[in-house]
């Protein structure tokens, strides 16, 4: 298959990747301390020793007190964090690679008791976890502007210690996905409103980090419409809403939209095959990135344990059905999750038509950084 679309170079502004294959985030807390460390920059440089375009880092906590929800993830501001991720960015670039950290805020998703400031609570536009769901605290105009600073920082940070672009994670229920819902926004401020109204604080982040990095470092945001507390929210019922979501982000200055579906093959509106990668690029006219159970059978949620899906068997009719789709113009770029997991090499098996030698996907198999 290194005929296929997948294996053509696309440049983003002054980002050249050698394909279209990009590793997609992946929450791994295999950084003792907040730290990476160096089983995280060997893990990251495998991938891009086996032929990964673009690699997009596990969440990385920006600097502010709520930003972390969960045990041993790794942050990206302080000194010794700052170096843990330098130390990755120089094995990918001995690789070859090109990576970018995804830079993340948990909000209300934060629980009590969480490491390493337990008092700390779960901040959010209007101190709900989901609708009529209270959790943790309502921010202030100050934490609003508190946490843009942090997201600004730290992409400042990412830049300096060479990361080549950077990504905002605004999907799944988390702090900047909280402000777009209606479920968890419910300010009657400049922060809430109507669906447009609602991108305002990912517009104020995405606007402070242009000003930080300047105009040639991209920067990608990643959305959904699902969420970790609802797999079936949407924030746009139609294109129009859709379209009318994503120009705000576009003028803020997000160069390439992830597009995050649990499935990449299922269409995002009636009446059309496309799915939200494909809606947002025509709307946009902006690079997009598909991402959804790519090279396997099952999505990565198992919605009746509300848990990560145990195993998934390999789907090559989906890697081939990926390839028309990406051929046809519908999206630019795919981010692989888990098949990616399970086999670092898994490019390279698709480049060399290697497909019997793919691997099914175990949870239980992932018990180390590999």
């Amino acid at each position: 298959m290194s005929d296929s679309a997948l294996f053509t170079p696309l440049q983003l502004g002054p980002l050249s990747l050698p394909n279209r294959i990009v590793m997609a985030p992946m929450t791994r807390s295999f950084s003792p301390g907040n730290v990476a460390n160096e089983q995280n920059a060997a893990y990251y440089a495998r991938r891009a020793e086996n032929g990964v375009g673009l690699i997009i880092t596990e969440g990385t906590c920006v600097g502010h007190a709520g930003a972390n929800g969960y045990p041993r993830v790794p942050f990206i501001y302080g000194t010794e964090a700052l170096q843990g991720w330098r130390n990755v960015v120089d094995a990918v670039h001995a690789q070859g690679g090109k990576i970018a950290p995804q830079l993340w805020h948990v909000g209300a998703v934060r629980k009590a008791g969480t490491e390493p400031d337990p008092e700390v609570p779960g901040y959010s536009p209007s101190g709900l976890l989901a609708p009529g769901k209270e959790h943790g605290v309502a921010m202030s105009k100050q934490d609003i502007r508190d946490v843009i600073e942090a997201f600004a920082q730290a992409a400042a940070d990412a830049k300096e210690i060479g990361f080549d672009a950077i990504e905002v994670h605004g999907a799944h229920g988390y702090l900047v996905d909280q402000f777009f819902w209606a479920g968890t926004n419910e300010r009657d401020d400049e922060y809430g409103g109507d669906l447009v109204q609602r991108t305002r604080f990912a517009c104020e982040i995405v606007s402070a980090i242009r000003d930080r990095v300047g105009e040639d470092f991209p920067i990608i945001f990643r959305f959904s419409q699902w969420k970790l507390q609802d797999y079936n929210a949407r924030l746009a019922h139609t294109p129009e809403e859709l379209g009318a979501f994503l120009k705000p982000l576009v003028n803020a200055g997000v160069d390439v939209f992830h597009c995050s579906t649990r499935r990449f093959w299922e269409p995002e509106f009636e009446g059309s095959d496309m799915n939200l990668a494909g809606w947002t690029k025509e709307l946009t006219g902006k690079p997009v990135i598909t991402v959804g159970s790519v090279g396997l059978s099952a999505s990565f949620i198992d919605e009746d344990k509300r848990d990560m899906i145990d195993s998934s068997d390999v789907a090559t009719a989906s890697i081939v059905e990926l390839q028309k789709r990406l051929a046809n113009g519908e999206f630019d770029l795919v981010a692989v999750g888990r098949a990616l997991l399970q086999d670092p090499q898994w490019v390279n098996k698709v480049r060399e038509d290697r497909l019997d030698e793919l691997q099914d996907y175990s949870k239980d198999a992932l018990t180390e950084l590999v």
